[in-house]
C-alpha cells in the first residue's frame, strides 16, 4: 500500500471488514481489495479475531493470545511476516522444552518423562503469565506434576510473601497434603477447614505457609476472606467442578487473585465446549471470548485457540514407559457425626485391649475379641450405618467413593469396587440403583454358574461397574473388561488386596490398571495402611488363607493400630 496516506490505509483496511470490493482513494481512483495480497490481510486480521473498532490507527495493540496458534508456516507470505521475539514466543509456546527449566533435584528421580515434559508446561505458561488446564488422563500424576511446579517456585512464593492455593473436592483435601508431605517435606502445607474461626485463623496467618489448600464448599462459604488477599499460584483440582460458570462456586473461584493459574481435570468437556469455556474464563480469562461470541466461533478456531493451554495425554499415549498397573491411595476425613462415634468406640477398645495386652497370656480368646472390635472400628470408617441401628448421617468415604465413580464414569472408565463387608456393598448398590447406574453384584452367596456368567456379561461391555466382596471375588476371576479397581476398605494382609486388583490386571488386559485404594485419615485405616507397607517388604509373610486376620497381628501390631 505504497504512497497511500496513513489513515486512508485505516479506512482501507475497515472496507476490506465489511467485505467491499473496491475502496475509492481520495483523487478518485478506485482501489480492488479482491487482490491476493489484501485477501490475506482479510483472512489473517479474521483468524486473529480482529473486531471492528479495534482498528484505529495502522499501529494498533491486540492480546498476545489470539496469534498463539500461528505458526513460523504462516509468515511465509508476502502480506504478513512475524518479528523475531514473536516467532520465539511461538516455537517455546509449542515446545516448552525449548526454556530447559531445572528440575527440583528431590523430584527429578521420581518424574517420568511426559511427566517431566508437564513440569517444563506449567513452567513455560507462568514464565509468560498465560493459565492453563492439564488435562491428562486420570492417573497420570496431576497432583505431581503440580507439586513439582510448586516446588520450583517455593523461593518466589517465600520471597513474595503470597502463599500458592489449592482448591479441591472436600474429599481431596487431604491427599493433596499427603501427597505434599510425602514428595515435598520441605514445603508448609496447611488445610484451611474446621470452624469458621479457626478458618479465620489460617487465612490471617496465610503468609507463614507456603501452600494454603481448601475445599469448594469452604472457599464458597469464605469467599470474603480469599477475595481480599492475593496468591502466588491457584491450582484448581477437579476444576471440572466449575463447569457452570452461573454456580456460586464458579463466581467464588473467580473473586480469587492469583499471578498464576492453572486448572487440573481429567475431564475438561464433560457435556458441552461450554465446560471449557467456563474453567478458561476462571484460569485465562481473555482467552475467549464473552458466552455469545464463543458459541459463534467455528470449533476449528476454539481448538487452534485453546490447544497451546491445554495439555492432554491419554495411558494410551504414554503406555510405553508406564506401569502396567498405577496404584494410588485417596484419603479422607470423617464427617463429625461419624468422628463422634468413633472416638467413643475407639476410647471403649483402647481400655478392653491395654487389659488383655498387660496380661502374660495374649490368647486367641482375647486377640479375637480385640479383632473384632478393630472390624467395628473399621466399619465406622466405612459407614457407621452398618451396625449403628437408626444412624441418618452419612460417610466420608461414601461420599468420596461416589465422586470417584463419577469421574471415572465421565471419562469411559469401568470399575471393579472391592468391600470386605457384603452390607457395604448393599448401601452402594442402593444409592447407585436411586442414581440409575447399572450394576453386577457378586458376593459369597452368588452361586458357582452364575460368577462366570456374570463375569462375561462384564467383559463384553455390559454395564460399567462390578460390586464384589473381597473374600468372594478375590480370586478365580477373570475381569479384563475393568481398568479400575477401587480398593473400598483395607484388608490386614496386602496379598489378598493384591489378588483383587490383579482380578483386571491379569494376561489379556489391553489397558492400563489403575487401583484407587480408599482411606479415612487418622483412623485405624491409617494405621493399617502403614502396617501393609511394611507387610508387603516382608518376603516371610507367607500366609495360609483363612489365617490373615489372626495369625499375623501381633501384639506389636495392635499396640501400633490403635496407637497405644
Amino acid at each position: 500500500m505504497g504512497g497511500i496516506p496513513e489513515t486512508e490505509i485505516v479506512m482501507v483496511l475497515k472496507s476490506l471488514q465489511d467485505k467491499r470490493k473496491y475502496y475509492r482513494l481520495p483523487e478518485g481512483a478506485l482501489l480492488p481489495l479482491e487482490s491476493e495480497e489484501l485477501q490475506e490481510i482479510i483472512t489473517f486480521m479474521n483468524e486473529m479475531g480482529i473486531r471492528e473498532g479495534e482498528i484505529k490507527g495502522v499501529q494498533f495493540s491486540l492480546p498476545v493470545v489470539r496469534g498463539l496458534h500461528l505458526t513460523s508456516s504462516d509468515s511465509q507470505s508476502d502480506s504478513v511476516k512475524l518479528s523475531r521475539s514473536f516467532k520465539r514466543l511461538l516455537a517455546n509456546m509449542h515446545n516448552p522444552e525449548n526454556l530447559d527449566f531445572p528440575i527440583p533435584e528431590s523430584l527429578a528421580p521420581v518424574l517420568r518423562d511426559y511427566q517431566q515434559y508437564g513440569f517444563q508446561w506449567l513452567k513455560t505458561l507462568a514464565h509468560y503469565r498465560f493459565g492453563g488446564i492439564l488435562a491428562d488422563d486420570m492417573g497420570l500424576g496431576k497432583t505431581l506434576q503440580s507439586i513439582a511446579f510448586l516446588l520450583s517456585e517455593l523461593p518466589d512464593i517465600r520471597q513474595s510473601g503470597l502463599p500458592a492455593l489449592i482448591v479441591a473436592p472436600a474429599s481431596l483435601t487431604y491427599n493433596w497434603h499427603n501427597e505434599l508431605k510425602k514428595f515435598t517435606p520441605e514445603i508448609k502445607a496447611v488445610i484451611a477447614d474446621g470452624s469458621l474461626t479457626e478458618r479465620g485463623r489460617i487465612l490471617k496467618n496465610a503468609a507463614k505457609a507456603d501452600v494454603i489448600i481448601t475445599s469448594y464448599p469452604l472457599l464458597r462459604r469464605d469467599v470474603q476472606l480469599y477475595a481480599k488477599k492475593s496468591f502466588h499460584t491457584l491450582i484448581l483440582d477437579e476444576a471440572q467442578t466449575i463447569k457452570n460458570h452461573t454456580t456460586q462456586t464458579a463466581q467464588a473461584v473467580m473473586a480469587l487473585q492469583a499471578r498464576h493459574r492453572f486448572a487440573l481435570t481429567g475431564t475438561p468437556v464433560e457435556n458441552a465446549l461450554e465446560d471449557l469455556w467456563s474453567i478458561f474464563g476462571t484460569v485465562f480469562p481473555g482467552l475467549f471470548p464473552g458466552k455469545k461470541a464463543f458459541h459463534d466461533l467455528p470449533r476449528e478456531t476454539i481448538a487452534k485457540r485453546a490447544r497451546p493451554f491445554l495439555l492432554r495425554r491419554l495411558k494410551s499415549d504414554v503406555l510405553k514407559e508406564l506401569p502396567e498397573k498405577i496404584e494410588s491411595l485417596q484419603a479422607c476425613e470423617l464427617f463429625p457425626e461419624q468422628k463422634k462415634l468413633y472416638v467413643a468406640y475407639l476410647a471403649r477398645l483402647k481400655k478392653e485391649a491395654l487389659k488383655h495386652l498387660t496380661q502374660d497370656s495374649f490368647g486367641n480368646n482375647n486377640r479375637i475379641k480385640i479383632l473384632a472390635g478393630l472390624t467395628r472400628l473399621r466399619q465406622l470408617c466405612c459407614h457407621p450405618a452398618l451396625f449403628v441401628d437408626g444412624y441418618e448421617g452419612s460417610s466420608a468415604k461414601f461420599e468420596q467413593l461416589f465422586e470417584v465413580i463419577e469421574e471415572c464414569r465421565s471419562s469411559g472408565k469401568r470399575m471393579l469396587v472391592f468391600s470386605q463387608f457384603a452390607e457395604m456393598l448393599g448401601l452402594i448398590g442402593r444409592e447407585l440403583g436411586y442414581q440409575g447406574i447399572p450394576y453386577f453384584y457378586l458376593d459369597g452367596q452368588t452361586p458357582v454358574s452364575q460368577r462366570v456368567d456374570l463375569c462375561n456379561q462384564f467383559n463384553e461391555g455390559e454395564r460399567d461397574i462390578f460390586l464384589i466382596s473381597l473374600k468372594a471375588g478375590g480370586t478365580g476371576l477373570n475381569l479384563t473388561g475393568a481398568d479400575t479397581v477401587i480398593l473400598y476398605d483395607l484388608w490386614w494382609n496386602p496379598a489378598v488386596e493384591q489378588q483383587a486388583a490383579d482380578r483386571a490386571h491379569r494376561i489379556g488386559q489391553k489397558k492400563v490398571v489403575q487401583v484407587i485404594r480408599l482411606v479415612t485419615q487418622g483412623t485405624v485405616e491409617d494405621k493399617m495402611y502403614e502396617l501393609q507397607q511394611k507387610k508387603r517388604n516382608l518376603i516371610d509373610e507367607v500366609i495360609q488363607p483363612g489365617q490373615e486376620g489372626l495369625s499375623t497381628l501381633t501384639e506389636q501390631d495392635i499396640r501400633e493400630i490403635l496407637m497405644i
